[in-house]
C-alpha cells in the first residue's frame, strides 16, 4: 500500500496508540504517504463536548506532534496533516475560523451526522426515513461543492432500512456526482473488515456502472491497522471484483512519488 489518507489518533476518544506508533507502523509496512485525518473539532453552541472527536483545545498538540514527526521522519515517509469532518452548514463558518491559523493540508468528508451534535443521529444507525436518506446525499454534494474536501469517506455509510430502490436511487445520485467531479470511491477497510454494512459489494457494483475509480482508506484507529495486509488485500480484491480501478495517491498529496 503506497498511501493511506484516513488515519485517526487517540484524540478522538475511540482510537488508541501514540502518533509515533502510527508513523513507525506505516514505515515498517512500506507505506510512503501517511495522511492523518482525525475527527475534526467543531465549535458547538452551549459548550457541548462531543465524545467522538478531538476538542478545539487539542489542535495545538495535534499539529505540534505531527509536524515534529513529519520533520523527524521526512527521509522515510511523507506525512500530511488533515481532518475527517462532516459538512454541517450552520456550524461551518465557526469551524473555518477555528482552523484558519493552522496549516491544514487536506480534509475528507465523512457525513456521520446530518444534524449537529447532540441533536443528530449517527447516519450509520438504521433508519427508514426517506427524508434522512435524501438529506445525507444532499449534504455530501453540497459539502463537496465547497471545495473543502478531497474525497468522501465511506460514501455508503448511511444505513437505510427502507425500500432498496430508494437507497439505490440515492447511491446512484451520489455516484453520478462523483463521476462528474472525478472523485474516487473510498473502500473503507474498517467497514469491510469490521463486520459493518459499508463498504458494500452492492455499492461498489453501482460505482462501477458509473466508471468510478477507488481508493483504499484504512480508517485506522490503531497503528496495527496500517500493517493489516490481509485486510488491505481483501479491499483490493473487492475493487477488482467490481471492476473498479484503484488509485494509490491523491493529486497534490502524492509526496512527489511518480505515478
Amino acid at each position: 500500500m503506497t498511501a493511506n489518507y484516513h488515519t485517526h489518533t487517540f484524540r478522538c476518544n475511540h482510537a488508541i496508540g501514540e502518533d509515533r506508533e502510527y508513523v513507525e507502523q506505516a514505515i515498517n509496512s512500506g507505506i510512503k504517504i501517511l495522511g492523518f485525518s482525525d475527527h475534526c473539532p467543531w465549535v458547538f453552541p452551549g459548550g457541548y463536548v462531543s465524545p467522538t472527536r478531538m476538542q478545539p483545545s487539542q489542535l495545538d498538540d495535534y499539529f505540534t506532534s505531527l509536524t515534529a514527526l513529519r520533520d523527524e521522519y521526512r527521509s522515510d515517509i511523507s506525512i500530511y496533516i488533515g481532518f475527517e469532518s462532516e459538512y454541517t452548514p450552520e456550524l461551518i463558518e465557526a469551524q473555518t475560523r477555528l482552523l484558519a491559523d493552522y496549516p491544514v493540508d487536506y480534509m475528507i468528508l465523512g457525513e456521520h451526522f446530518t444534524q449537529p451534535e447532540p441533536y443528530g443521529t449517527y447516519t450509520g444507525f438504521p433508519t427508514d426515513s426517506e427524508e434522512e436518506l435524501r438529506r445525507y446525499t444532499d449534504l455530501i454534494i453540497e459539502g463537496m461543492e465547497t471545495g473543502l474536501y478531497r474525497y468522501i469517506a465511506h460514501p455508503d455509510l448511511v444505513c437505510f432500512a427502507g425500500p432498496q430502490e430508494l437507497r439505490d436511487r440515492e447511491l446512484r445520485r451520489l455516484c453520478a456526482y462523483m463521476k462528474e467531479k472525478s472523485l474516487p470511491v473510498e473502500i473503507n477497510m474498517l467497514g469491510v473488515c469490521g463486520g459493518r454494512h459499508y463498504t458494500s459489494v452492492h455499492f461498489l457494483k453501482i460505482a462501477a456502472e458509473y466508471g468510478l475509480s477507488a481508493i483504499i482508506g484504512c480508517d485506522a484507529h490503531t497503528p496495527e491497522a496500517l500493517s493489516d495486509t490481509a485486510s488491505i488485500e481483501l479491499c483490493r480484491t473487492l475493487a477488482e471484483g467490481a471492476g473498479l480501478p484503484l488509485i494509490e495517491t491523491l493529486p497534490g498529496l502524492d509526496g512527489g512519488i511518480a505515478p
